[in-house]
């Protein structure tokens, strides 16, 4: 396994990284790991959602959200 050293971690950041570590009782590494990892999968997802095809649905999707709530509104008076 490799190792990665990371140097001039700002303060606010470190103290931020730490407090998670404490509040999730696991190690700071584990916490900075846990933080790339998600950081890693969430830009995967953004690529693979930017390669899906968009759809056209007519009109704009918060015209649609607009009118639903307004049904719903209207439903529970």
């Amino acid at each position: 396994m490799a190792n990665l050293q990371v140097k001039n971690v700002p303060d606010s950041l470190h103290e931020r990284l730490r407090r998670h570590a404490r509040e999730h009782n696991i190690t700071l590494g584990a916490a900075v790991l846990n933080a790339v990892e998600r950081e890693l999968a969430r830009a995967e997802w953004r690529r693979r959602l930017a390669q899906r095809p968009t759809t056209d649905l007519g009109v704009p999707a918060a015209d649609l959200l607009a009118e639903a709530r307004a049904e719903r509104e209207t439903e529970l008076g």
